[in-house]
């Protein structure tokens, strides 16, 4: 098997599930349990809500646990009751959210970049708050938060000399970049921060919001209390203590992990033929997105899974329901390119060889279709 979709997900790390074990039967105590066996387990929950709060220079207090990205996007627009502005490359659970409060998208330029002229034309006194990933989930594209920071500090000082209080939140879904970037929440000048265990080599199903004291969220379910009643129902804490193992190994091995993938990119677009690479700057270095024109690219990912190599034509979830891509259409791509293009993104189960190993296979496909068509 060549799996080249790992940000669609990744496996659980040999760390993380070794960390993980004890807390699903000799550790199996729920943390609000009164003895004292289950407050050992809450005391180590809370150390290590505090690990994964510090490896983002945030507070344990910071940090609100979710099951997943999905629910801590959810969660972070009950900071706002309107005015809302997001990326129109976002993913989904950005996108519907926001339609559903009213809200109104930012343009992308055909690098994939945030429009910062169209951002700031758009923002207006009744503006709460903006949604705008750090990486794109079927791009990679890195967005310039720090210069989106610096637009809403200029925003919010205006309102304060004209004596409108109306807050200004800055959000960021950056689920595709802990693997990949220093992620630090004072540097990103964020309110809100969306991670996501599943895509940095932890379990699935656990994700955490980072809150800033600005923001003040209201509850997506009612319940226990716990997660200081942001989050009811009893902690995941082998997901947790996961999650955390999997963002300090990501941490430490960040500059190599970047060099690694940097290398198979390098690799793979050299030795590949007759592609339009689509990501072409400020992408992540494990994303390849190339557009194979003419051709059908779900057809091409079945002709490829027929020989074990795996990618993908976009976000995992619009895939499976047979959706073109959103995020392809917002940067200019013709329908014809979107059709045939394909995301591969490279990770910890990939190797030299086995690039060398898929670049020879993508080829014999691309070619065989090609001949195919022609007749």
């Amino acid at each position: 098997m060549i799996y080249l979709d790992h940000a669609a997900a990744t496996p659980v790390a040999d760390k993380v599930l070794t960390a993980m074990k004890p807390y699903f039967a000799a550790e199996f105590f729920n943390p609000s349990s009164p003895y004292l066996p289950a407050k050992k387990v809450a005391a180590e929950y809370e150390t290590t809500k505090g690990a994964i709060a510090h490896a983002i220079g945030a507070k344990a207090s910071d940090i609100v646990i979710t099951a997943g990205a999905t629910e801590a996007n959810n969660l972070a627009f009950t900071a706002a009751e309107g005015g809302i502005l997001y990326l129109e490359t976002e993913h989904d659970s950005v996108r519907r959210v926001a339609e559903s409060l009213g809200g109104e998208s930012i343009k992308v330029l055909p690098s994939g970049l945030v429009d910062l002229k169209d951002l700031r034309e758009k923002i207006t006194d009744e503006t709460e708050m903006i949604s705008i990933s750090l990486a794109n989930n079927e791009l990679g594209t890195i967005q310039p938060l720090a210069e989106v920071a610096e637009i809403i500090r200029e925003t919010k000082l205006d309102r304060m000399k004209r004596g409108i209080k109306k807050q200004l939140l800055l959000h960021s879904d950056a689920s595709q970049a802990l693997n990949l970037l220093d992620i630090n929440v004072a540097r990103l000048g964020v309110d809100l921060l969306t991670l996501n265990a599943a895509k940095v080599y932890g379990p699935k199903g656990v994700g955490a919001l980072y809150v800033s004291h600005d923001a003040r969220l209201h509850p997506l379910v009612a319940g226990g209390g716990q997660e200081k009643g942001l989050r009811s129902g009893t902690e995941n804490v082998p997901g947790v203590i996961g999650f955390a193992v999997a963002i300090d190994e990501a941490k430490k091995h960040l500059k190599s992990n970047r060099a690694k993938y940097k290398e198979m990119r390098q690799i793979l677009l050299s030795e590949l033929a007759d592609y339009e690479l689509i990501n072409r700057k400020h992408a992540l270095d494990n994303f390849v997105v190339l557009c194979y024109d003419g051709l059908d690219a779900e057809r091409l990912v079945f002709l490829l899974e027929a020989k074990e190599v795996y990618v993908a034509t976009g976000a995992a979830c619009a895939a499976s329901k047979g959706v073109r891509s959103h995020v392809l259409s917002a940067i200019g791509l013709p329908e014809s390119k979107i059709a045939g293009s394909l995301r591969l993104s490279l990770g910890e189960l990939n190797d030299v060889d086995q690039i060398h190993t898929a670049a020879r296979i993508i080829n014999e496909v691309i070619k065989s279709e090609k001949d195919r068509i022609d007749g």
